[in-house]
Parts: structure tokens; sequence; C-alpha cells
């Protein structure tokens, strides 16, 4: 009855926030299309909605841990569902990500992701996409902030091991700026697929920036480690029984 209940509640939840993305895209629609400040405004908006409709009808809780970049920084993040992207985004002043092409088609999302400066990536042409960027960075056509990367590429499931892609590397190299990793647990209470939300405490954790200027093979094996193991930690927190 106790697991009926929260489902049913987690259902709601989700109604409620893609109700609550197209009122906010509706109502802030003036501003973002003249500005991307009204876009990030929007988003930014839409990110304490969901943090608090998710705590009131859930009972799961967030917190963003650590020292939150406001310059000009790579962010570098541990991604295991949708929730990982709304706290990261929802703490820095200027976010924006490399993200999957096929999102520009979704409905309000793809508008205001594109607003605020998103790089559409395709499926298995993601070296063009780094190159692309990178040339962008190269002649200043992509305003100032924070750059998000999920160097793993997808969601990946709590506990589940998968490699980090060298375009991290890449971009670390162009870009000369400090990486900023980002470590999370979120995927223990909102899974990659299904409905339910769990109670608890979801927890992304800004670490220590990773200087500029590392050769590429050492940046990787740092960012990986430092990544893996905070976030191995925050699950280990969270009651987290074992990795596999």
């Amino acid at each position: 009855m106790r697991n009926s209940l929260q489902w049913l509640l987690s259902l709601v939840f989700i109604l409620q926030m893609y109700l609550a993305m197209l009122v906010l895209g509706i109502v802030y629609f003036p501003w973002a299309l003249i500005s991307r400040d009204g876009a990030r405004a929007a988003c930014h908006a839409f990110c304490r909605w969901v943090r608090f409709s998710l705590r009131l009808l859930t009972g799961l809780r967030t917190e963003v841990r650590g020292p939150v970049p406001q310059g000009e920084v790579l962010i570098a993040a541990k991604h295991q569902s949708f929730l990982d992207i709304l706290l990261i985004f929802g703490a820095v002043p200027r976010g924006k990500f490399i993200m999957k092409r096929e999102l520009i088609w979704a409905p309000v999302l793809g508008l205001y992701a594109l607003r605020i400066g998103c790089v559409p990536v395709n499926r298995g042409k993601r070296g063009q996409a780094i190159t692309r960027m990178m040339a962008d960075v190269k002649s200043g056509a992509q305003d100032p902030g924070q750059l998000i990367i999920y160097p793993q590429g997808t969601r990946i499931a709590p506990g589940v091991k998968a490699p980090y892609k060298a375009g991290t590397a890449a971009l670390y190299g162009q870009l000369r700026q400090d990486c900023v990793p980002v470590a999370a647990n979120v995927g223990l209470f909102w899974p990659k697929h299904g409905i339910l939300r769990k109670p608890g405490l979801a927890v992304v954790e800004f670490l220590p920036a990773i200087p500029p200027g590392l050769p590429n093979a050492e940046f990787m094996a740092r960012m990986e480690t430092e990544i893996e193991t905070a976030s191995d930690r925050l699950m280990a927190e969270a009651g987290f029984p074992g990795l596999r």
C-alpha cells in the first residue's frame, strides 16, 4: 500500500512537472525570445519549482554541495538522471550543455535549450560536434558561462561502470579553463527509467577544480577518479549496498 501511494504521488509529480514546464515556457516566452537572460530565468524558475514540488509530493529532498562555479569554467558531471541536469543548471548562473541533438525537437525544452546556448550533438558524430564547439569558442561566438558536459555521454545507472570519452579532454585543452568535476547520487532516487521517485536526499557535489594545462591522459585519469570516487561516497552515504 505504501509503495502504491509513493508510485501514485510520483506520477502526480511527473504530470505537474511537465505542466509547469509548459506554463513557464509560455509565460517567459516573450522575454526568452529577445534575450538569453529571459531563457535562463525561465529555466532557473523551472529548476526551483521541480525541487520544491519533488520534496512536497514525493519526500525526495535535494542538496547542492561544494563551491558553485561563477566564472567561465568547464563542468564535467556524473549523469544518472534528469534530476542532476536540473540541480547543476539551477545552481550555476549561466549554464549551457552539450546535449543530444534529438532533444532540440522536444516541446518547450528544445527551444529553451537552444536559447540558453546549448550545443546539439549527433549520436555517433560527437567528434564533429566537439570540433564545432571548439571553433565557436575560438571565434567568440559562444556567450561566456559554464559549459556543462557529461563525459560518459549518457545517463549511467548507479553502480554501473562506463568509459569516459575523450571529447572532454579536447574541450579542456581548447578552453584552457578550470574543469570542475561534479559527483552525484541522484539515480538512486530518480532512475533513468520508470515513474517511482523514492524519498531520501539526492545530492550533486561540485568538487575542487582541476587547473588547466594538464596532459590529456593525466587530466582524464584525474577527472574520472575524482568523479567516481566522490559519487561512490555519496551513494554509500545514501545507503547504496554496493557496486557491480
